[in-house]
Formats: structure tokens, sequence, C-alpha cells
């Protein structure tokens, strides 16, 4: 069977739709057989990858940004789910984002001429995949590199609103928009070894390290580790937030989960309860706008996908 190609004509504002004669040219530079499909609306995705795993096709092929190979991921896992849901299909990847944050988590390159090299000659690796559970509506999401609730939600949904800027300033603008707003919650974490109660800020569960293109909200997640590596604090003002914010964007020494109330821990789950209703997402794509009861867990080694040029 040939490949799947699945392309988000949307990505970067109808970018990917611009981008498809140099997307083609470069899969058949590299001598891939493809069929190619386009969504049409949000979640399609889901259903066209779903399909073509019932329907034999290999690897399946994501064209587009996270969210777009959000929605792949998580057709792929619904074809396959169980009570340990796995996917026997590569997952490869064109990238056609504005920012681009599961491939540059994982080194895969932007180029698409050298990123078609790495489907055809590419190593595949087995990362972890993760699942965020709204508890209340019982509706479940996969996600491969980010979740949260809290503050790091509402700065989704601030540059969901944003139309004039693009790729990572419009991240750092929606984050500045955010925090001027100064949400905060009461919560309930409970995990593997532990639990908390208290004022929360922001709750943000990782797969990979880095959203946004600039934030490494979880910098010390692995997705090759079988944890979530989960963040969680309580800033009381906008001028502390502020003052953290630069923090947030060093992946090692100096990063913001260094500060004493700021924690980072790994955990295999975790158990939300938030007194006031938060918005939730997962892999940028807002879940849910006012949640109480969220839960996330991790299924080690779960996503086949190919990575890494052995030329």
């Amino acid at each position: 069977m040939p490949a799947k190609v699945i392309l988000n004509p949307y990505s970067e504002r109808w970018t990917g739709l611009k981008r498809r004669p140099e997307l083609e040219a470069a899969l058949k530079s590299s001598k891939i057989d493809y069929d190619l499909v386009m969504t049409e609306k949000q979640g399609h995705g889901i259903e066209l990858a779903e399909q073509a795993v019932r329907d034999g096709y290999t690897p399946i092929i994501s064209a587009g940004g996270d969210g777009s190979i959000s929605e792949v991921v998580n057709g792929m896992m619904q074809a396959r789910e169980g009570d340990e849901p796995e996917v026997a299909v590569p997952l490869g990847i064109m990238p056609l984002g504005s920012v681009n944050d599961l491939v540059d988590n994982l080194g895969i390159p932007k180029d698409l001429n050298a990123a078609a090299k790495v489907i055809t000659s590419g190593e595949t690796s087995l990362i972890d995949i993760c699942q965020v559970i709204d508890i209340q509506k019982n509706h479940r999401r996969y996600f491969d590199n980010n979740a949260a609730i809290g503050l790091e939600t509402y700065v989704t949904l601030n540059q969901q609103k944003i139309n004039r800027v693009h790729g990572t300033l419009r991240y750092l603008l929606a984050t500045l928009r955010a925090i001027a707003s100064n949400p905060h919650w009461t919560m309930h974490l409970k995990w593997e070894g532990g639990e908390y109660h208290g004022r929360v800020t922001l709750v943000t569960v990782g797969n990979c390290p880095r959203t946004g293109g600039l934030f490494y909200m979880a910098p010390h997640a692995d997705p090759f580790d079988g944890l979530l590596t989960f963040v969680f604090g309580y800033m009381p003002t906008r001028l502390q937030i502020i003052r953290l914010l630069p923090r947030t964007m060093k992946p090692g020494p100096g990063s913001f989960v260094e500060h004493p109330a700021i924690h980072e821990i790994h955990s295999p789950w975790l158990r939300v309860h938030s007194d006031q209703p938060t918005p939730m997402h997962a892999d940028g794509e807002i879940q849910s706008e006012a949640i109480q009861d969220v839960e996330f867990r991790v299924y080690p080694k779960k996503l086949p996908i190919l990575v890494k040029s052995t030329l």
C-alpha cells in the first residue's frame, strides 16, 4: 500500500495549501508512493487518519503544523484503541506549521526535501503518547507534545483570536494578554506518590519540553521515558509572572522550574480537581473552555514515528 498524506490546507493561515506543489515535489523527489487527501474542517484529520490505518496505508504522513499532527495521531490511535492503545503504522511528518514544536522537539528537519528523506530512509522510534480525560464528560483526547489547564490555556485562547501576527510572535503577544488578566484557581492535584491542594496559576503537562515555539513549559520532559512531566505553581501578581516569563524560555539552567514556587514532577498519571472551571488544551487545540475534573496519563512507547535520517 502507498503512504497516505493528510494535508491541512489551513496550516499557517492557508500556507499549507499554497505549499502543496512544493510538498508533492519533495515527496516525488524521494520516490514516495502516496495518496493525498486534504482536511476540510476541524477534526477531519482524525477521521481521515483512522480510516487510512483501517485501509492499510503505511506510513501515515501528516502535512501541517502541531494541531494537524495531533489530529492525525488521534485518528491513528483510535483505529487501534483498546485497554492499551497502540499504533502499528508509523507516522511521518512533513512540517508546514507556523511553530512546529513536535518537529523541533524530536529533531525532525523542517525543510520538506530533508523531511521526505527521513520518511524514506529514516529510523522508526517508539515515543510515548499521552491522554487527557474530561472526567465529567468522559471525553478523551491523545496528545503528543503537551497539554495544560490554567494560564497556559488562556494563552492558547488568546492566540487563536490574533489574526494579524503569526508564528512565535503571536504566542508571545497572547502570553502577555493572558498575564494581564491574571487568572488563578484553587486546585487539588494528585499523582503517584504525592498531592497538592491550594492556589494555582498554571498546570502544564509535557510529553516534550517545548511549546509555543518559545516556551519550555516542561523543560525536563522526555517523550521516551514513559512518564508525564507536569509543572504547577502559583504566582499571585502580574509583576511576579512577568519577571518569571523570560525563564520559561530557558531549557537549561535558569529555567522557571527552579523558582521555589514552581514544581516539576514526573509521574505516569495526574488527576486534577479545580474548584473553579478552567479552560483546557491538548497540543494547542482547545478541548474545553470550562473543565473542573481532569486526568492525564501516559502510554509508554506506543507511537512509532519516523524521526531520524540514516543518510
